[in-house]
């Protein structure tokens, strides 16, 4: 009822507006004006049925300019309106759905103007002032979503807390000087995040799609999920082999050639499988394992998932780190980079939380270190594992070189305790297990506090560094260089040397020193990416964590 009687209203008040067209350009700004005002203050504004997302910016845009059509001169589309059209379309390759821009919309609308031009007809100022305001409303939806993504990571189920961008845009100011400076592209461009892999990335995106073309017209390949109940070594003989090598030779691995026996693993083809291993994270040993098949069925179509995703990822962090130094930890990647004036000077394997314990994604500032440090079991831990292994060995305690506390500090000689008779869920003692070698910190800790109690550390097994899969920890970070971490961070007072950092991570009691500066610590979760070469990279969504971000990115907005 509100909406009927302010649309009786407007046509009283507008008069003929409403009643016929006109053919004065003169015209076109009342139709402007109706398109936006016509609705009622809670409801969105629409146009043949499509929500204008952007209400209040497009009222301040246009309200500025007194209506006057923006993409339009003398009834005729301008050149920019056509780039802003191509920027829709290309906004897939930074991995947004075109369709929540009206580019089903626009383009039926272009086709009608462009038609009735052709003709002589006169075209219908309804029309042309849809077409203008639709082409505004998509370059302030698609400027805020490269902005600041299209999905709010706080709507996901997974935590996500590296505090965003918000920044004042004011997108209306922003298309006013891309309109004076006839440039859609610098002003969309000028939005992406600063870190120089987006546009690589971007790249990358753009090379799927094209090898999502080539897939759509047919290839070589089947692509029929592969299986296979043992690794394949070069030499041996199985069934996949000769699947496996058109797909190589898809994704240009591994040039065409004639193999001697079509079923035989070859020196040839082994070139490919370790290039199709690395860019997958695997071992590049040649060995075709469980791993490899896997990355093997993976398609285009499921690349571009992938990466689309993690282009939103970047669009979520905030431009403050561009320059700073920085300790990066990718737990998809399962490794850490120091950064320093964009310069990565330490690279490091790591390993992160286990599915059921994973390592979260936030950001923290690097306050201390703490050498030979001690570990206050968590709670957790010692219902779980402690208490079940010293019932079975009594000795387990002093083998760990671990003691009991009171919660006042007091030690307890676990000697005095009938363990067969302690229930866990009310364990009143602590867990301390002293500085050593033994210690599951290793020697040495990388503090930056933060609520999730997670932290970088050293540990005494080194031999999972190895693994490719290392998600084996409760969620905090263990390092495979911390003796090379430590002498970076310790660089501001030449009094640390070699020497005396060893010495401090081998001491019986712990000591903390303090960092001459607080270093940023950004834990994400990037499972693709591109380097500088051109090179894309995957990794295995090891929290299944990209499923539902690519759902939000496909919904319209």
């Amino acid at each position: 009822m509100k909406r009927y009687v302010l649309q009786v209203l407007m046509i009283l008040f507008y008069g003929p507006v409403f009643g016929q067209q006109f053919n004065s350009e003169n015209d076109i700004p009342n139709f402007i004006r109706n398109y936006l005002e016509s609705q009622s203050p809670d409801e969105r504004s629409q146009i043949a049925g499509e929500d204008l997302f952007s209400s209040v910016v497009i009222n301040q845009f246009y309200s500025e300019r007194h209506f006057t059509p923006a993409w339009l001169k003398d009834k005729k589309l301008l050149e920019i309106a056509y780039e802003m059209r191509y920027e829709i379309e290309q906004s897939k390759f930074d991995g947004l759905n075109p369709n929540d821009y009206h580019l089903a919309l626009i383009n039926s609308y272009f086709e009608r103007i462009e038609a009735g031009q052709k003709t002589g007809e006169v075209l219908n100022n309804t029309d042309l002032a849809a077409v203008d305001v639709l082409l505004t409303d998509a370059f302030v939806m698609l400027s805020s979503h490269l902005s600041k993504g299209k999905v709010d990571p706080e709507s996901l189920k997974t935590t996500w807390n590296i505090q965003r961008n918000t920044p004042e845009l004011r997108i209306d100011l922003r298309l006013e000087s891309a309109l004076a400076n006839g440039s859609i592209r610098k002003s969309f461009e000028e939005l992406y995040p600063s870190f120089t892999i987006y546009k690589k990335m971007r790249d990358g995106l753009r090379q799927l799609f094209d090898d999502q073309d080539r897939f759509t017209k047919g290839t070589l390949a089947t692509w029929k999920p592969l299986k296979t109940d043992k690794s394949i070594k070069p030499g041996e003989s199985n069934n996949v082999i000769p699947e496996i090598r058109e797909r190589l030779y898809f994704w240009n691995f591994l040039q065409p050639y004639e193999p001697i026996e079509e079923k035989i693993y070859d020196s040839i083809m082994e070139s490919g499988i370790k290039i199709l291993q690395k860019r997958h994270g695997l071992e590049p040993d040649g060995v075709i394992g469980q791993g490899t098949i896997r990355a093997s069925n993976m398609t285009p179509e499921q690349l571009i998932k992938t990466a689309s995703v993690n282009l939103e990822r970047l669009r979520w962090l905030p431009d403050s780190i561009k320059d700073m130094e920085l300790i990066l930890v990718n737990t998809a990647n399962f490794q850490l980079d120091f950064i320093q004036k964009r310069d990565t000077v330490l690279t490091s394997r790591v390993i992160v939380g286990k599915s059921y314990h994973s390592t979260p994604q936030f950001n923290a500032p690097m306050a201390y270190i703490v050498f030979s440090p001690t570990w206050t079991v968590p709670s957790s831990i010692t219902r779980n594992e402690i208490i079940p292994a010293v019932k079975k060995d009594n000795q387990y305690l002093a083998k760990k070189n671990m003691k009991l506390l009171t919660s006042s500090g007091t030690i307890v000689d676990p000697n005095t305790i009938d363990w067969s008779k302690v229930n866990p869920r009310n364990f009143p003692y602590i867990v301390r297990q002293e500085p050593g070698e033994q210690n599951s910190l290793g020697l040495v800790k990388f503090m930056f506090p933060n609520k999730y109690s997670v932290y970088i550390h050293d540990t005494p097994s080194r031999s999972l560094f190895a693994r490719e899969d290392r998600a084996l920890s409760h969620g905090c970070i263990r390092i495979q260089k911390p003796f090379e971490l430590a002498k970076l961070l310790l660089s501001f007072d030449a009094n640390w040397t070699d020497e005396k950092i060893r010495n401090a991570m081998n001491q019986t009691k712990e000591q903390t020193v303090m960092l001459d500066r607080k270093i940023p610590v950004v834990i994400l979760y990037l499972t693709s990416w591109t380097d500088g070469k051109g090179n894309s990279y995957f990794r295995e969504d090891i929290y299944d964590r990209d499923p539902e971000i690519f759902s939000s990115l496909q919904k319209i907005k």
